[in-house]
């Protein structure tokens, strides 16, 4: 295929630097054509010294002279703001965009990706949730290719491939049901901030990691998995499934079932993503189904779980209560990582910015940012 150049937007967060392990271990096939960060300078500086891409892109204006002294005279371009990021995700020499910028920051960029017909590999859920009809309207015109590399969506792509949707009965994300799977629905309230970044299975950044202890991780990807398969709610549904070596299932109407089963490295679909349709040579541990002896699954618990629930209201909802929903849900963990909500208190906020909002049927992208700061506005005032 020859090598396929990657604008990653969010190269210093866990995503982008996955990313670029893959990318440094594949150098017959992948390079880097730029790199993004909000704020991180130090890091950003350090992988454009490592890598050599030809733009760099830092969101906080502030740092780019910092950057700029830190990368004279390599030949490296360095660009600034918001603006600057978006340059970086519609730059000619980019083949493939990751979006990895957490945030409805990463929305705007991975737009511009979409309408300059790249190939969008999608980690951030926030545009999907967030715009998913403004997203998937702007592939359709401009001919972009979107794929998941959240690995629960990127097994679902995997085990629809060469598949009729006509026979396609249910999707099944699998969750691995955070740090407090087992805990009674009553001791949740004095957890910690440290508690709940204490994932079981997985390494990811602190927001998400606290997505998954609320299970509203999940809820986000039922959203997002309506968007990428073209599935109605009803046919998307969740199984806890703690040992995170089922990623999702597909079942069949004859009653089937294809399973994708790999270990919890997200290393390998961001990887199956990059590379599509190639698969190179395994450079990362697999799964040793022996040494794990068993495999469980179970129900998820809503009392335990609310936000499971309220995701999967907003997104039948639709319009802006996505929106809403997302943007309550990052003010509400913020507020929960900084101590001054309970951890019980996420889910509370939540529901009262969804029940004080009047969702838009059919929103543009300025009713979209709205409905966000909306949701935010509202969590702030619920906590």
């Amino acid at each position: 295929m020859g090598v396929r150049r990657v604008a990653i937007l969010g190269s210093t967060g866990s995503i982008g630097r996955q990313a670029l392990e893959v990318i440094e271990a594949l150098p017959d096939c992948l390079g880097v054509a730029a790199l993004t960060a909000e704020r991180n300078v130090e890091r950003l500086a350090e992988q454009a010294l490592r890598v050599r891409p030809d733009l760099v892109a830092i969101a906080d204006s502030a740092l780019a002279e910092d950057l700029s002294a830190r990368l004279r005279g390599t030949g490296v371009a360095v660009a600034a703001g918001r603006d600057g990021v978006r340059q970086a995700a519609a730059m000619e020499q980019a083949d493939v965009v990751l979006g990895a910028i957490s945030g409805l920051a990463g929305l705007a960029p991975v737009l511009d990706g979409v309408r300059a017909g790249k190939t969008v590999a999608l980690a951030n859920k926030e545009p999907l949730v967030a715009a998913g009809t403004i997203v998937m309207e702007e592939a359709r015109r401009s001919g972009a290719r979107i794929l998941p590399v959240d690995s629960e969506h990127s097994a679902i792509f995997q085990a629809l491939r060469g598949c009729d949707r006509r026979e396609v009965a249910r999707l099944v994300l699998t969750a691995s049901g955070g740090p407090f799977r087992t805990r009674p629905p009553g001791e949740l309230e004095t957890v910690t901030p440290q508690e709940a970044l204490a994932h079981p299975t997985w390494q990811m950044g602190p927001k998400v990691t606290v997505d998954s202890a609320t299970l509203m991780n999940k809820g986000l990807e039922i959203i997002e998995a309506h968007w990428l398969f073209d599935m109605p709610y009803e046919r998307i549904d969740v199984l806890v499934h703690h040992q995170s070596v089922i990623h999702s299932l597909v079942e069949f109407v004859d009653g089937t079932s294809l399973a994708h089963l790999g270990p919890p490295d997200m290393r390998l679909p961001i990887q199956f993503a990059l590379c599509y349709p190639e698969r190179p040579p395994r450079r990362w541990a697999t799964a040793d189904l022996a040494d794990l002896g068993s495999l469980t699954f179970e129900q998820p618990d809503l009392e335990r779980f609310p936000c499971l629930a309220l995701a999967r209201r907003a997104g039948e909802a639709g319009g802006t209560a996505p929106a809403v929903l997302n943007g309550a849900n990052e003010e509400a963990v913020a507020l929960f990582l900084a101590g001054r909500i309970r951890f019980t208190e996420i889910a509370l906020c939540v529901e009262r910015a969804l029940e004080a909002h009047a969702p838009v049927a059919r929103p543009t992208l300025e009713e979209i940012v709205t409905a966000d700061e909306e949701g935010r506005a509202a969590a702030r005032a619920a906590a």
